[in-house]
C-alpha cells in the first residue's frame, strides 16, 4: 500500500518564490496581450514591464518570512535580498532606455520585454538558492534569454555575438554540470550547506576528486564573471550588442554570480584551503591586470568598456578571495558604485546612437574614439556628463566609484594582503589612462578641417533625461549618500552570517 505524501503548504515559505513569480507572471501576460491585441506600442510595453518589477521590487523589500522556503531550495537571506535589489532596480532602469526616440527592431516585439522579465526571474533564482540544480535552471533561463534578446539587435555583429555567446556559454553550462556531478559524487548532496558539513566532517577526504569539481565550477564562475583567461568572449558580445544590453551585461549577470561565487567559495575560503585561495588570488590579478593593458590599445569607446568591466570583476574577486566580512561588504558596496556609474555611461551611448552607418561619416565602428572628437563645442552638455562618469569610472576622488575602491583596498590591507593592495592601485592607476583618453577627445582635440561633422540630436526623452542625470548625480554625490549604503550592506552580510 502507497502511503500518501503530506505536504504542509505553511512549511512552504511560498513567499520565497513571489518576486520570481511576479516577473515570470508579467512576461507571460506581455506574450497573452501580444496574441489578443497585436501592435502595440512599445511604450505600453515598457510601462508594463517596469510595473512588474516595481511589483517585483516591493515583494523583496516587504519579504519578512523564514530564510529557507520551498522545499529547502530557497536561500532567502541578507545578501540574496540586497542582490535582488540591485538586480531588479538596475533592470528597472535600463529597461526605460527601450524608450529612445531611433526605432530599432527588437523593441516592436512583446517577445522582447517577455525575455526581459523572464531573463530577470532566472538571476534572482540565482541570487536566492544554494541549490546547484536550482542555481543552474536560473542560470540558463536568464542566458537563453539573453542570447535571443541580443540576436534581436538584428546586425550582422549582434548574430555574431549572440553565436559566441551561446557557444561558450554552452560549454560553461557543460562545466558547471560537470563540476556539480562531482561533488554530487563525493557528497551526496547538491546542497552547497551540506556539502560544507560534508567536507567539515570528513576533512576533505578524496581531495583531488574535490579540487577537480572546484576547477569545473572555477571554469563556469569565471565565464559568467568574464575572469581571464575566460573572457575571450565579453569584447565581441559587448560590441554585437546594443549600448543598453552591452550596460545590462556588464552588472546585473555578475551580481547574480557573484552571489553565487561568495556562496560556493566560502566553503573553501573558510576551510583555508591553499590551492583554492591561490587559484583565486592567481585569477584575480591577471584579471586586473591583462584586461587594463588591452584597453589602452582600444579604438573603440564600447570595446573600451568592455575590458574595464572585466578588470572590475578581478577587483571584486579580490573581495571573495579574502572571506571576511568587510571584503564582503566591500563587494556589495563596490557594485552598487558600479551600477549607476555604468548605467549612466552606456546610456550616453545608447541615447546618441544612430542606426545610419558609420562609415558614413568615415568611422569604422559607432563608438570609435575619433567620434568623440570635439564633442564639447557640438553637445557640452552630453561632453560634461560622459566625462564626469569617465572620471568616476577611473575612481578619481570624489566621485562615485573612488569609495567603492578605497573600501575594498581597505579590506585588502586589514587582511594582511600587501602586495595584492599594492597590485589593485596600481591597476587603478592603468586604468585612469584610458578613460582620460575620452576625455581629452572630447575636450582637448579638434576635428580637422573639412572632415565630417557628426552632430549629436539632444535626448528628447524626459525618462532618458532623469537616467541619465541621477546617474551622474550619484556619481557625484556618492559620499553623502555613502554611510547608508554601508549600513544596509553591513546588516545584509551580517544577517547572511559572513
Amino acid at each position: 500500500m502507497i502511503t500518501p505524501i503530506s505536504i504542509d503548504v505553511m512549511s512552504l515559505n511560498l513567499p520565497s518564490i513571489v518576486p520570481m513569480s511576479i516577473a515570470i507572471f508579467g512576461a507571460l501576460m506581455i506574450l497573452c496581450i501580444d496574441l489578443f491585441r497585436k501592435h502595440n506600442d512599445k511604450h505600453f510595453y515598457v510601462v508594463l514591464t517596469a510595473l512588474f518589477l516595481l511589483i517585483d521590487l516591493v515583494s523583496i523589500v516587504s519579504y519578512s518570512g523564514d530564510v529557507r522556503g520551498f522545499f529547502d531550495v530557497m536561500l532567502v537571506d541578507g545578501i540574496s535580498l540586497l542582490a535582488q535589489i540591485i538586480i531588479v532596480v538596475s533592470s528597472g532602469l535600463f529597461i526605460f532606455l527601450s524608450l529612445t526616440k531611433q526605432r530599432f527592431h527588437e523593441y516592436r516585439y512583446p517577445e522582447y520585454y517577455a525575455l526581459f522579465l523572464f531573463m530577470t526571474a532566472g538571476f534572482q533564482f540565482m541570487a536566492s538558492s544554494d541549490n546547484l540544480i536550482l542555481i543552474f535552471v536560473g542560470l540558463e533561463t536568464a542566458s537563453l534569454s539573453l542570447y535571443t534578446m541580443i540576436a534581436m539587435h538584428n546586425r550582422d555583429k549582434s548574430t555574431e555575438a549572440s553565436i559566441k555567446y551561446f557557444t561558450m556559454g554552452a560549454l560553461a553550462a557543460a562545466f558547471y554540470a560537470f563540476g556539480s556531478m562531482i561533488l554530487y559524487y563525493v557528497t551526496g548532496s547538491v546542497e552547497l550547506g551540506q556539502i560544507s558539513n560534508h567536507f567539515a566532517i570528513t576533512n576533505f577526504d578524496n581531495y583531488p576528486l574535490i579540487l577537480l569539481g572546484v576547477v569545473f565550477m572555477i571554469g563556469a564562475i569565471g565565464f559568467k564573471l568574464s575572469l581571464v583567461p575566460f573572457h575571450t568572449w565579453a569584447p565581441d558580445v559587448y560590441e554585437g550588442s546594443s549600448a543598453s544590453l552591452a550596460g545590462y551585461i556588464a552588472i546585473v549577470p555578475k551580481i547574480a554570480i557573484l552571489v553565487v561565487a561568495i556562496r560556493f567559495f566560502s566553503i573553501f575560503i573558510q576551510a583555508d584551503d591553499v590551492w583554492v585561495k591561490s587559484i583565486l588570488y592567481m585569477m584575480a590579478v591577471v584579471t586586473m591586470t591583462i584586461p587594463n593593458l588591452i584597453a589602452l590599445v582600444q579604438t573603440d569607446v564600447k570595446r573600451m568598456l568592455a575590458f574595464s568591466s572585466i578588470s572590475h570583476a578581478g577587483f571584486v574577486l579580490v573581495a571573495i578571495m579574502l572571506g571576511t566580512s568587510q571584503g564582503i561588504e566591500s563587494l556589495f558596496l563596490y557594485w552598487i558604485m558600479f551600477v549607476f556609474v555604468i548605467l549612466g555611461a552606456f546610456a550616453m551611448l545608447w541615447v546618441h546612437r544612430t542606426k545610419e552607418d558609420p562609415s558614413f561619416y568615415g568611422f569604422t565602428t559607432d563608438y570609435q574614439f575619433d567620434k568623440f572628437t570635439g564633442l564639447v563645442k557640438t553637445a557640452p552638455v552630453a561632453a560634461f556628463m560622459l566625462g564626469i562618469l569617465m572620471l568616476a569610472l577611473a575612481g578619481v576622488p570624489p566621485f562615485s566609484l573612488f569609495w567603492g575602491k578605497m573600501y575594498l583596498l581597505g579590506a585588502t590591507i586589514n587582511s594582511g594582503e600587501i602586495v595584492l593592495a599594492v597590485i589593485m592601485a596600481l591597476n587603478s592607476a592603468i586604468a585612469a589612462f584610458y578613460y582620460l583618453k575620452l576625455i581629452i577627445y572630447m575636450f582637448l582635440k579638434t576635428r580637422d578641417s573639412g572632415a565630417v561633422v557628426l552632430e549629436y540630436q539632444a535626448v528628447n526623452n524626459l525618462i532618458l533625461k532623469v537616467i541619465i542625470t541621477i546617474s551622474v548625480v550619484f556619481a557625484i554625490t556618492a559620499v553623502f549618500w555613502l554611510d547608508s549604503i554601508v549600513s544596509i550592506v553591513r546588516m545584509a552580510v551580517e544577517v547572511s552570517g559572513y
